[in-house]
């Protein structure tokens, strides 16, 4: 259900008949269907087919799942339609990361990420970020942290790389660190400039991340 070329995603829903939040948030979704937000909207009801919500891991609701997405509990039509479009492009998944890692669902944000481990590029904005929330950034790292070795991360070396080279000090950290962790040696030239950097942290980590990748 993940659409990040810039088409309405699709929607699913459960629910049960003695729920009392779960029609508005239906007829919501059934909105956006018709207003083109969401190009399919599938209903199930829990009542009735509990083996697909034990499938799901569905433990209350109304719960949604909006392209990537996962939403409990009653929500109203203007978030539901934000959460939409986040779901229809690359910038609008960094937006819905933030706004996971910033409300402490990094859980959700690492199931994102493995189903489809090109969405890991929607990290960056926030490690670009140096005025994004202590919690945000170490959710973020989590994540990236979570892929050390692994082709998802080693694709992101020269978007890093040019990270690593950003005005703001603990971004050029943060990605020397990360850099360091994708076990590639592409990694290696742009880790080497920062070895001249004006930041002592910079160069110590930028050194420790050359260290690793010869240990690879």
């Amino acid at each position: 259900m993940t659409s990040l070329s810039g088409g309405a995603p699709d929607a699913l829903l459960f629910i049960t008949s003695a729920c009392p939040n779960c029609p508005a948030v239906l007829a919501a979704l059934s909105d956006l269907v018709k207003a083109g937000d969401l190009s399919e909207l599938r209903v199930v009801n829990l009542d009735r087919r509990p083996e697909t919500g034990q499938e799901w891991g569905v433990r209350a609701v109304p719960w949604a799942r909006i392209g990537p997405f996962e939403l409990t509990g009653l929500r109203g039509r203007q978030e539901l339609a934000q959460w939409a479009a986040r779901a229809a492009n690359m910038d609008g998944l960094a937006d819905g990361f933030h706004d996971l890692l910033r409300e402490g669902d990094l859980a959700q944000v690492l199931r994102i990420a493995r189903r489809d481990p090109d969405s890991l590029a929607a990290i960056l904005p926030i490690v670009a970020n140096p005025e994004a929330s202590l919690n945000v950034r170490i959710g973020a790292g989590a994540v990236l942290e979570s892929f050390a070795g692994q082709p998802a991360l080693a694709d992101l070396v020269d978007r890093l790389g040019e990270l690593s080279a950003h005005a703001d000090a603990r971004v050029r950290a943060d990605a020397c660190h990360y850099l360091g962790l994708a076990g590639s040696h592409r990694a290696r030239a742009w880790l080497e400039a920062r070895l001249r950097d004006d930041d002592a942290e910079v160069r110590d980590i930028a050194a420790e991340s050359l260290d690793l990748l010869a240990n690879t």
